[in-house]
């Protein structure tokens, strides 16, 4: 039984594709469209590992549940966000796809959990 939301590998996944996000944004333009795109991007990829850890410290079905929804909608909202960097030449199709990657795999597993907690 997992006693710490850190021992997680969705919530470590989602924590190192924010890292990785923050070192991404060095080198955006720095005009004001890109403070609007990188404040959203920023804002959802910190929400899927900050969802995670909330569901995990409350440990309650539904509100759980709940959560790890939220947590997966953010994992969406991430993949549109770097999709308009990618549009705007703001990170190459290498970058895009690896973040695309580990969206992916976070979102299955996101997926997993919340089809085992709506079983019990």
């Amino acid at each position: 039984m997992i006693k710490d939301f850190r021992k997680l590998i969705v919530w470590q996944k989602s924590h190192q594709l924010f890292l990785d996000v923050m070192r991404d944004i060095e080198d955006f333009p720095k005009i004001q469209a890109t403070k609007i795109v990188i404040d959203q991007l920023l804002r959802a990829c910190g929400s899927i590992s900050a969802n995670i850890a909330e569901g995990f410290g409350r440990k309650k079905g539904k509100e759980y549940t709940h959560y790890l929804i939220i947590a997966r909608g953010s994992t969406t909202e991430t993949l549109n966000w770097l999709l308009k960097c990618l549009d705007a030449n703001w990170i190459n199709e290498e970058t895009y796809y690896q973040r695309e990657k580990t969206l992916e795999e976070i979102l299955k597993m996101l997926n997993k959990m919340i089809g085992q907690k709506i079983k019990n």
